[in-house]
């Protein structure tokens, strides 16, 4: 069959289905994580392991998924990470307790390899000026999921306020926290077995001796010119493929420019507080004193503005190159996070006896006498002062509408701030990452490579997830996201002093220009 420019297309859509179900499953936890912090009655940091045990599975899963790719083929490791997607997502919804629930998304985490394992894949399927574009479907997937897990929970939340006979049938007030987390079966399912019927990486059969089939493949995938480029891998890369020489060959003096610039845009990629954002947008907005629903429906704010601004990097990537968008986008990461910590430092906190919440019973009310009519310039000091009157099990539970009414803030810039950091990290961080990770390792330890920067990327998410409730608690909102902005602009001065241009070239051309350059 001739060259269909069609087929790698269709291929790389599929595989990166995989970002959509990554994209869902992270952030659904965004609308469930306060239900179940009520029920379980979790502390900050119990909440922070909740919402980052799937990042813990997915760094033990980065340790392994470059050899594994490696030694069974990425079509292989590809279906057990959707196998995985659907046992975590079953045995979520259905826990029974703290510690099965952290279990069963560690279990997902495992499956989180699928940001690796997906642009590795796209990236060796795809001709070299449509891969930038291609590659960035996962992200745009991955944006997808978000969105379409903010908008589920909003439903899902407006709906237990109705007599809707579904709702009563189906006991969704009941078990609320239980249906956010498992309508994602539906799409884990669809991925499974659709990837039954995809190809395995023209790459890896090369690399495993295999180039005949590789040849019949690529003359499907790539243009006619690159298919012989392509099959004429250097033999070194061929007999190269342990596990161990191929790590010793990742940290030589050949690849050390490459790894390390891979390895800072990961750090940087997760520092600026993105998941954060992601997976605890409900509670940011919170903060600001608009009450749950209009948190929720704030947070489908979130995944429209991704949507849009993935879409506008997908069509500029191939064409700006990556360093632009990257320097764009963390340019606007910095003025983001400085909004929001300058909206928040402005706030004021304060109850008078007009604006007590009547969801406070008389003896509640009877605590809380004592902070009426004082002004709190700080959200820690007044969430301090509820728990000292009220305890912390009620002071938690009723932490929304006390910040409705004693909030005093601009929430138009705050939410200004949070859509501006999230269009800027869709343009730049989010797509371009890994595009760059798909791009500037060399063929022998590309699937090592990208697996190492994963680790050290899902270590600082799984960090940033973990401290984020207790950040909010004891630093309070304005230091949380001034540190976001400070490490934004870390990430600025190195991608312009440092940061390679990869568009247009084919993988073998950036490898013979990035091997042996240093600092």
């Amino acid at each position: 069959m001739l060259y269909n420019k069609y087929k790698s297309f269709g291929l790389a859509l599929l595989v990166s289905l995989g970002g959509f179900i990554f994209g869902f499953d992270a952030s659904v936890i965004s609308g469930a994580i306060g239900l179940i912090s009520t029920q379980y009655a979790l502390g900050p940091l119990e909440q922070g392991l909740v919402v980052g045990s799937p990042t813990l599975g997915a760094i033990i899963a980065a340790c392994v998924v470059g050899y594994l790719t490696d030694r069974y083929g990425r079509k292989k490791i590809l279906l057990l990470i959707a196998f995985l997607y659907a046992i975590s997502i079953v045995g979520s919804a259905l826990a029974n307790g703290y510690i099965m629930l952290v279990v069963c998304r560690f279990i997902g985490g495992l499956a989180f390899a699928s940001l690796m394992v997906a642009p590795l894949y796209i990236a060796e399927i795809t001709p070299a000026a449509l891969r930038g574009k291609y590659v960035s479907f996962n992200q745009l997937n991955i944006v997808a999921g978000f969105s379409a897990a903010y908008f589920s929970n909003f439903w899902l939340l407006s709906s237990v306020d109705t007599d809707a006979s579904w709702v009563v049938a189906f006991s969704i007030k009941e078990y609320l926290w239980r249906w956010m987390l498992g309508l994602e079966i539906a799409p884990a399912l669809i991925y499974f077995f659709l990837l039954f019927y995809i190809p395995e990486s023209p790459r890896w059969l090369i690399l495993n001796n295999r180039k005949e089939e590789a040849r019949q493949l690529l003359n499907k995938l790539v243009p006619p010119d690159e298919v012989d480029e392509q099959l004429l891998i250097p033999q070194e890369n061929l007999d190269d493929a342990h596990f161990i020489k191929k790590l010793r060959s990742l940290f030589n003096s050949r690849t050390r420019f490459i790894l390390m610039v891979g390895i800072v845009v990961g750090i940087i990629q997760q520092a600026t507080g993105v998941n954060a954002i992601y997976f605890y947008a409900p509670t940011i907005f919170e903060q600001s004193g608009i009450g749950t629903n209009a948190a929720f429906a704030q947070a489908v704010w979130i995944g429209v503005v991704n949507i849009i601004f993935t879409l506008i990097a997908i069509a500029t990537i191939d064409r700006f190159g990556r360093k632009p968008l990257m320097i764009i986008g963390l340019l606007g990461v910095m003025v983001s996070m400085g909004l929001c910590g300058y909206g928040f430092s402005q706030a004021k906190y304060q109850l008078t006896a007009q604006n007590i919440p009547s969801v406070l019973n008389e003896s509640q009310l009877e605590s809380i006498k004592p902070l009426l009519n004082v002004t709190y310039l700080s959200d820690v000091d007044f969430k301090q002062a509820l728990r000292a009157y009220l305890g912390s099990q009620f002071a938690k539970q009723y932490e929304s509408e006390l910040l409705k009414s004693a909030t005093q803030i601009n929430s138009n810039l705050i939410l200004l701030g949070i859509l501006g950091f999230v269009a800027a990290f869709a343009i730049s961080l989010g797509p371009v990452m890994w595009v760059l990770l798909s791009e500037i390792f060399p063929n022998n330890v590309r699937g090592i490579a990208i697996a190492f920067v994963g680790v050290m990327n899902s270590f600082v998410s799984f960090l940033v997830q973990v401290l984020f409730p207790w950040q909010l608690e004891n630093m309070g909102s304005t230091t949380t996201f001034i540190i976001y902005g400070i490490f934004a602009i870390l990430g600025f001065a190195f991608v312009v002093r440092y940061l390679p241009e990869t568009k247009g070239k084919t993988l073998e051309q950036l490898e013979q220009s990035l091997v042996n350059k240093h600092f």
